[in-house]
This record gives structure tokens, sequence and C-alpha cells, in this order.
């Protein structure tokens, strides 16, 4: 399945959001695709999570967590990770407000770099990508709009087929398929990282989102925040 919108509209312009995309995008097309294989190299396993490389008394180490979460390994990363952010990211950062949004945001990815690292990621091997921090949006989506719908690209054979699915379906579904996906990776030498695919980074990220969404949230307001899922204006 493949998202190809949501129909919860924003009520303010989603500048941390764009700022994020645009941010990644720079470094991608930029920095990433200017570079030789062996510079490729050398910059992911300066800039990406390696766990024999950090450490937790030596704050040197500790600027990947940051880092890490601005690169990725090719197209395919890169275009579905920032799609699935311009979709899901903008109605987030209306409800918790820019620069709650963009800490939110932040720490989600430092704390889906953590659990990946120490779950599940193999000792040499870089983890990159904004997968974990965009999995802590899903996981505020799922508790803020459940109701929303999701325009789903589903591929029936040959013909092609989009549905709306509910985005509680849809993102419940996409959370349990990382955790069994996980699970079963623990299983394996190369722990989590198999498959070239972080799972933990996606489990830790959606369950960050799930218990500080809310306290992120925390404001005054005018009105009952589930009206605003059904009257986003």
């Amino acid at each position: 399945m493949f998202p190809i919108k949501d129909t919860i509209r924003s009520r303010s312009f989603p500048i941390v959001n764009w700022t994020l995309i645009l941010l990644n995008a720079v470094v991608f097309l930029f920095i990433e695709l200017s570079l030789s294989p062996r510079g490729l190299e050398r910059f992911i396993y300066t800039f990406g999570l390696v766990p024999a490389r950090f450490s937790l008394v030596n704050p040197l180490t500790w600027y990947p967590l940051l880092t890490h979460m601005f690169l990725h390994g090719g197209w395919l990363h890169f275009l579905s990770n920032m799609w699935t952010l311009y979709i899901f990211g903008d109605n987030v950062e209306d409800r918790l407000g820019s620069g709650r949004y963009l800490v939110y945001y932040l720490l989600g990815g430092v704390v889906a770099g953590l659990i990946q690292m120490f779950l599940g990621g193999a000792p040499d091997v870089p983890s990159i990508g904004a997968s974990g921090a965009i999995a802590a949006v899903l996981g505020a989506y799922f508790l803020f709009f459940p109701n929303a719908q999701v325009i789903t690209f589903v591929p029936v054979f040959w013909m092609p087929w989009f549905v709306n699915i509910p985005a509680v379906v849809f993102l419940g579904f996409w959370f349990i398929s990382q955790l069994f996906s996980g699970v079963l990776a623990l299983a394996l030498p190369a722990g989590a990282t198999a498959g070239g695919i972080a799972w933990w980074a996606h489990i830790g990220g959606f369950v960050y989102g799930l218990v500080m969404a809310r306290p992120f949230s925390y404001r005054r307001r005018s009105r009952p925040w589930y009206l605003d899922e059904y009257y986003p204006w």
C-alpha cells in the first residue's frame, strides 16, 4: 500500500515541515549525489549513527543522533520518506505548533536512533534516514486524526486500485508490519538492519509518538481538540 494523500486540511502553512523536507533534499541532492562512492561511504560513516563509535559518556560522539536523520541511502529511500512526511507532517505541525513540532520531530529521531542502535543495530553498520523521526509523526497522526481518510494506492495484479482507508487502519497495519519484521529481524545475525531497513527505529519512533504527542500538544484551546479532525478550519 502506498499513501497518495490524506483528507485533513491544514489550517496554517507548515513552515517547519517544508523546511525539514528542504534540508533533507539539499543534503541528498547537493551533497550525497555529488560525492564519489568512496567519499559517500566516508560521509555516511562520519555522520551516520554507527553503534561502535557511539559512547554515552562522550558527548563528542552524540552529533550523529541528529545528523543521521538527514541522510538517505538512495532515491527510493529519500523519496518515500519525504513523501510520507509531506502527507502527514503538515497536520501534526498544525496541531502541535511549529516550534513544538520541530522539537518533537528532532527528539523523535534521536529516540528512534537510540532504540535502533541498542536493540538491533550491527556495531559497524551506520543507521541513516529520517524514517525514525517520521514514524514519530505517524504516531502523533494516529492519535490526533484516527478517522481521517488516507487515499491509498493498492496494486492488484496489473490493475491500479485507489481506496480510502481510515488512518487508524492504515497506520495500525503499518505499525504491526514493522513490529513483526523487527521481532523477526532480531533472530538474524545482522539484527534489525536486515534487508537494509532499521525496523526498530520505526517501532521506537512510532511508540515515542504515541507517548509524547499529547504532552507536546498541551495548550489552551478555544474548542475541544477532537473537533479539529472534522472541522479543521
